[in-house]
């Protein structure tokens, strides 16, 4: 189970798939979304298989998430801010998406 060490951290207010979270401020997009309870962020584009945050330093791309209606972002290397909109995504990204 993934947990933080200590509970005397300052937090913000994110949304994850919809649902409100207050996490710790300071901490990934990508360790929020773990400390939060989700056990998959995405889907593999060609087997569909589910995917969990790996590296945790930018590396892997098993993080890519929707980030404040970015999609592919590598939720790894950006930190939460308050109202932040998460969002899980599934395969691959369209480039519509970004326009």
């Amino acid at each position: 189970m993934f947990r933080t060490i200590e509970n005397n951290h300052a937090t913000v207010s994110i949304t994850i798939e919809g649902n409100p979270y207050v996490v710790p401020a300071d901490i990934s997009v990508a360790a929020a979304v773990l400390l939060s309870g989700f056990k998959k962020v995405r889907n593999t584009p060609v087997t569909n298989s589910p995917r969990l945050p790996f590296c945790m330093m930018g590396v892997c791309f098993d993080c890519l998430m929707k980030i404040d209606s970015a999609p592919n972002q590598q939720a790894c290397q950006i930190i939460v801010k308050k109202g932040m909109k998460i969002e899980l995504q599934d395969g691959a990204s369209e480039l519509s998406d970004y326009l």
